[in-house]
């Protein structure tokens, strides 16, 4: 392949990883945007939605055809981003509510710890080993010149995009957004305002682990495996895209995991694919070091414009 063919094809699949990543970031900018927390058990969350769908793939793959593995894959998505919405509101009433008003270690050292329970309580449910997704989605590609675009990828682009979407008007256009927006701004205004910040936030942690559910499920069926570890790495990748585009900004979440995704696309195809996970901490150093609040301006509100 000439080195025209190569940039192309791996910047389709750093798109298709940075989108991934972007699903993830957004959870990590709107929970930061509204209580200034670091959710590293988000994650994990993002790993839970990989095998509760793997788990249905398994179970059924070897029955449906045709249309039926179209709706198989529909029923994972919807079985993955429920359990993981419920999984994520859980957290927030259980394990971050009681530390609202405690000093900000405590809530921060309660989410590493949420993090290393859930690895852990994902590898006794479901062993350490790692797990084959079934290969349900049809095989086809499309060729443009030397390089080649799945129909798996257009998928994650799709769905990811619509998602992205659905997420930024729902939080700009409706009574619900509004009153997020409103939260992230001032909670305690908010709520003198008459706006139930508990529900506010807990819708927070919702919407952010459904995203994160799905990524997850897009993840399995990409790579073909999954481990209890992944959502670690792919957490702390995710992160940085939220930092890279200025955590609380939702558009810059979404933009920070599609260069996340790009940059580690092109460092994998031109320098190694062993260090492909070095190229996203690189980022988060130096967006530390020169611009801490991101490239999309203040850092710690939720907000759907640069």
């Amino acid at each position: 392949m000439l080195w025209h063919d190569i940039l192309i094809q791996q910047l389709i699949n750093g798109l298709t990883l940075g989108m991934v990543y972007a699903l993830m970031a957004l959870g990590y900018t709107m929970v930061y945007g509204i209580i200034n927390l670091i959710n590293f058990a988000h994650g994990e969350i993002f790993m839970v939605g990989a095998y509760l769908a793997w788990g249905l793939f398994v179970s059924f793959a070897s029955r449906a055809q045709g249309i039926g593995l179209l709706f198989l894959i529909l029923a994972g998505f919807i079985i993955g981003m429920a359990g993981c919405g419920i999984l994520g509101v859980a957290i927030e009433r259980v394990a971050y509510r009681p530390l609202r008003n405690a000093p900000r270690l405590a809530p921060l050292i309660t989410a590493i710890g949420l993090s290393f329970f859930l690895q852990n309580a994902i590898m006794l449910v479901y062993g350490a080993s790692d797990k084959s997704f079934p290969s349900i989605f049809p095989h086809y590609s499309f060729t443009i010149g030397r390089t080649s675009v799945t129909g798996l990828q257009i998928l994650i682009w799709a769905i990811s995009i619509v998602l992205m979407l659905i997420l930024h008007y729902f939080i700009k256009l409706s009574k619900l957004g509004k009153a997020l927006r409103a939260t992230s701004q001032d909670l305690k205004t908010a709520s003198l305002m008459g706006i139930d910040v508990n529900r506010i936030i807990s819708l927070c942690f919702l919407l952010g682990s459904t995203l994160a559910a799905a990524g997850g499920v897009m993840f399995g069926m990409y790579y073909n495996t999954i481990n209890f570890h992944d959502g670690y790495i792919v957490g702390l990748k995710a992160f940085t895209a939220a930092v890279l585009g200025g955590i609380g900004n939702v558009p810059g979440a979404m933009f920070g995991g599609v260069v996340i995704g790009l940059v580690e696309g092109l460092g994998a195809g031109y320098i190694s694919s062993q260090w492909k996970n070095v190229f996203a901490f690189i980022i988060l150093v130096l967006i530390l070091l020169f611009k801490p609040t991101g490239l999309f301006g203040e850092a710690g509100r939720v907000r759907t414009k640069g």
